[in-house]
């Protein structure tokens, strides 16, 4: 049984003006996802900053939010990291805390063999009972777990159920699709690629542009699942320039200034993300008013 299906937002950690993490502001950023149809909330990833959270920021901000989301729908923690022992205590800490699901980065820097990935999972699998899903983007992290070594993981350990793929690589996700079979699910990683994958079995996106457009994604999903694929892929195509404009600079310096655009006040980032070139700002205003969102 999917963890969910439809789309999932990789949600913004709101900062005050120290950067100390605005939980306030992260309960109002929780109930616009809920009230907008989003179907999971992905707390703590890369979009979330969770490179710069300390591991007690961390676990806190996981806690605070399975807490206030009370069940309304899944909450998938991020627990990642590229030391196999902090991964284990981020997620058994997540797993005491009532998250219903992790997210497993695979490990950065290290670049890890596919040996090295299967014993990380593993051992990750080992310690906790809720399930996992594993995320793969070797453009963050120098390193592709390869469908046969995802294959062996969900064959070995009952709760590795899934993954988050944003390698861009559809071969290889066709590849994992045909060997893990049809109960593993496959998630797009990667905003422009939400259609694509749903045509070879994906069951919905971990989304960054939920954030700002938390019902239009829904219904991308949404449609193509209900069995309407033209729906579907018109709203794909309609999305695209503002997709390209979230990612003209690296995720989340975009989409963060997006929110604050929109009146969000989600604060700023910590270094060493920085502010946007004005150029690209001011691509990411013009695409944010041709899609129909509405700036403060």
């Amino acid at each position: 049984m999917a963890i969910f299906e439809g789309a999932g937002v990789a949600i913004i950690t709101p900062f005050h003006a120290d950067g100390s993490v605005n939980y306030e502001k992260l309960d109002e950023l929780l109930d616009y996802q809920i009230n907008n149809g989003t179907d999971a909330i992905i707390i703590c990833g890369t979009t979330g900053e969770s490179a710069t959270l300390s591991e007690e920021e961390h676990s806190a901000v996981i806690a605070h939010t399975v807490k206030y989301v009370n069940h309304r729908v899944p909450v998938i923690a991020g627990t990642g990291s590229n030391a196999t022992y902090t991964a284990i205590q981020l997620s058994t800490a997540a797993e005491k805390d009532g998250a219903d699901a992790i997210l497993v980065v695979t490990p950065y820097y290290n670049k890890a063999t596919q040996k090295g990935l299967y014993e990380h999972y593993k051992a990750i699998a080992d310690a906790v009972s809720v399930p996992i899903i594993v995320y793969n983007v070797p453009s963050r992290t120098g390193c592709n777990i390869l469908p046969a070594t995802l294959a062996k993981l969900h064959k070995e350990c009952k709760n590795i159920v899934a993954v988050k793929e944003a390698s861009g690589n559809i071969t290889q996700i066709a590849d994992v699709a045909q060997m893990c079979g049809p109960d593993f699910c496959i998630y797009s990683g990667n905003d422009d690629q939400i259609v694509p994958i749903l045509s070879l079995g994906g069951k919905g996106v971990i989304s960054v542009l939920s954030n700002i457009a938390p019902k239009q994604t829904h219904d991308i999903v949404a449609k193509y699942l209900a069995g309407d694929l033209a729906g579907s892929l018109k709203m794909q195509l309609d999305a695209m320039p503002l997709i390209h404009a979230l990612f003209c600079e690296v995720n989340p310096i975009p989409v963060k200034h997006a929110a604050n655009l929109m009146g969000m006040e989600v604060g700023p980032l910590r270094a060493p993300l920085c502010e946007m070139e004005p150029a690209n700002l001011e691509r990411l205003k013009k695409e944010m008013v041709a899609y129909g969102l509405t700036l403060a």
